[in-house]
């Protein structure tokens, strides 16, 4: 059987059973449901409920939470249930505490988007790689068909089989950790969120061990059930918790960006202001300096007409020829100094004008100390981001908290086999590797929708002696229904 007919017969199954699904006990509202918010991550909201007796909420399936006051009912997902307490993901906040709620379990949503997800992995095969899928098909009802550790490092379908669940999380951590230095995008599913949990801290203690900034690689899906785990505090790497730090520090730089922006606006009319007057100084102060040789020539040849006429008496006769051959006599002398008079005191008004204008320009154009080096620094910087038009565009676009784009970024990926066949964002990203942890309790179809996803190697490990225990792999009776 290959992947693709096993597929075709599980989107009949879950079609069918949607359609059974009318007066199954697992819609039925539980209620009254009390409990009190635990977390608060970005835009999640993590809450525990207790149950009423004999309440039984299925993992993974979507909820509404209704309370029984004003408040707006709430959209969720069960993280997990155990003893008549529930831990629920929700999207919407209901208040610090919850009395008399109802909980509205909706299975028939959850299978109708793994039907929904069958139907496009037949509809778009192009879309989705199923090679590595079809090494999973032949397992499916066998018994222990497994090597001890079958396939090598490049095989496209690996086991790793050990009953000690340390040993299992150290080579799972070891395998995450080599195939995030060779470049692989990993997706790694469990069959619940605790073992999610306790995985993402192996992983990140190993990673922590070998240098590597575990932060930067491993993204927790859901919002985590545990806080610590290896003594790590794991609810950091939650997917929700990541993006919203991600994006928060996005708005803190764009708006320090918009405050350089209007503060590069404010300052340019300032400085091309302060270099108009500038430039009207230099004009003014370049007009006074004409002004004052022309003074100081006048002034010089005034100076030299005084002195003729002082010892004009005593010039020999020969310089006295020669003076009124160019026409300088005393009356002419006279007349000059007239002249010159006449000249300097009009060059001087100009002078006292041009000063004045000086004296007003001079604060007009003073650029304060610090404006300056400001002003060029704001100005390298919108350079280097692409110039005031490229700034204007990055600042009107409206932020779109992109999950798909965000998610793409993350090297390894921890969450649920059933999150993934249901969740509508896993059916847009592609991974490299699958690592199916304690993959024996993963049921067939989560674990198609996962091997869908990945287009080089699928990694299966666990227990062997579970495959038969769990029961879920058998052709004969698989155990979608007691989920």
């Amino acid at each position: 059987m290959t992947a693709r007919e096993l597929i075709e017969h599980w989107a009949a199954r879950l079609t069918a059973e949607q359609a059974q699904l009318g007066t199954a006990q697992g819609d039925r509202p539980l209620t009254p449901v009390s409990g009190r918010l635990v977390e608060t991550v970005g835009t999640l909201y993590l809450y525990e409920f207790r149950l009423p007796p004999e309440g039984v909420l299925a993992m993974d399936i979507p909820v509404s939470v209704v309370p029984d006051d004003e408040i707006e009912p709430a959209e969720g997902l069960v993280l997990s249930c155990k003893d008549g307490v529930a831990l629920v993901q929700t999207f919407d906040a209901v208040g610090t505490t919850v009395t008399n709620a109802t909980i509205v379990p909706d299975r028939g949503g959850f299978l109708l988007r793994a039907g929904e997800r069958f139907a496009h992995m037949l509809a778009q095969p192009d879309s989705y790689r199923l090679g590595p899928a079809d090494r999973l098909a032949p397992v499916f009802g066998a018994r222990n068909s497994f090597d001890q550790d079958g396939g090598s490092s490049a095989s496209v379908l690996t086991t790793v089989w050990t009953e000690d669940p340390s040993v299992r999380q150290q080579k799972v951590a070891a395998t995450a950790i080599e195939l995030i230095r060779a470049n692989k995008r990993i997706l790694l599913v469990c069959p619940n969120h605790h073992a999610a949990d306790e995985i993402s801290g192996s992983i990140a203690r190993a990673m922590k061990a070998g240098g590597l900034v575990y932060k930067t690689w491993v993204s927790r899906y859901e919002m985590t059930v545990a806080h610590q785990a290896f003594g790590l505090p794991i609810h950091e790497l939650g997917f929700e918790a990541q993006m919203h730090q991600f994006y928060a520090k996005s708005r803190a730089d764009k708006a320090a960006l918009r405050r350089k922006y209007e503060r590069f606006r404010e300052l340019t009319p300032i400085l091309a202001y302060k270099g108009h007057k500038q430039k009207d100084l230099d004009e003014v102060r370049l007009l006074e300096w004409r002004l004052l040789t022309q003074l100081s020539d006048l002034q010089a040849k005034q100076k030299e007409a005084q002195t003729t006429l002082a010892e004009y008496e005593n010039l020999p006769l020969l310089r006295r020829l020669t003076m009124q051959a160019v026409g300088k006599n005393v009356d002419s002398l006279h007349q000059y100094l007239g002249l010159y008079e006449t000249q300097i005191a009009g060059l001087m008004k100009e002078l006292d004008i041009a000063k004045a204008r000086i004296d007003e320009l001079v604060p007009e154009a003073a650029v304060p100390k610090d404006m300056r080096p400001e002003f060029e620094d704001l100005k390298e910087e919108i350079l280097r981001l692409g110039g005031t038009k490229k700034i204007r565009e990055l600042l009107a676009a409206e932020e779109d908290t992109n999950r798909q784009a965000f998610i793409q970024n993350r090297r390894l990926v921890i969450t649920t086999a059933d999150r993934v066949l249901a969740d509508p964002l896993f059916s847009r990203v592609r991974f490299d590797v699958l690592i199916a942890d304690n993959a024996p309790w993963i049921s067939v179809p989560s674990l198609l929708g996962a091997a869908g996803l990945v287009r080089e190697r699928i990694v299966l490990t666990g227990d062997q002696r579970d495959i038969a225990r769990a029961g879920r792999w058998q052709m004969d009776e698989m155990a979608w229904s007691q989920r």
